[in-house]
């Protein structure tokens, strides 16, 4: 089998490369790119290409999703109050500058 081939992946697997993959696509990734991400986070989770049928293939493991949540506030919660404080001022300020 060519290396690239997809028939040995389940209808689930498919699903959730291309659901990763619109997500890079909304980004501003390109075609090719966001659909190269997305099976590589979907052989991260799953191992690669897994037969159907009960019992065959590999358990998922949800590594990647999880990553996002742990990494989203890290920056912002080593930064001081006052820092953090500052910032979410001027964000209220633009907000306000910018709907009237």
């Amino acid at each position: 089998m060519p290396r690239g081939a997809k028939s040995t992946y389940t209808d689930k697997q498919k699903r959730k490369a291309e659901h990763i993959e619109e997500g890079y696509e909304k980004k501003g990734v390109s075609e090719k790119e966001a659909e190269r991400r997305a099976w590589a986070t979907v052989n991260k989770e799953s191992g690669g290409g897994n037969k159907s049928g009960s019992g065959r293939g590999k358990t998922d493991t949800t590594t990647s999703a999880k990553k996002g949540g742990a990494r989203g506030g890290a920056a912002s919660a080593k930064r001081p109050a006052a820092a953090r404080s500052a910032s979410a001022k001027k964000a209220a300020a633009t907000r306000t500058r910018n709907a009237g």
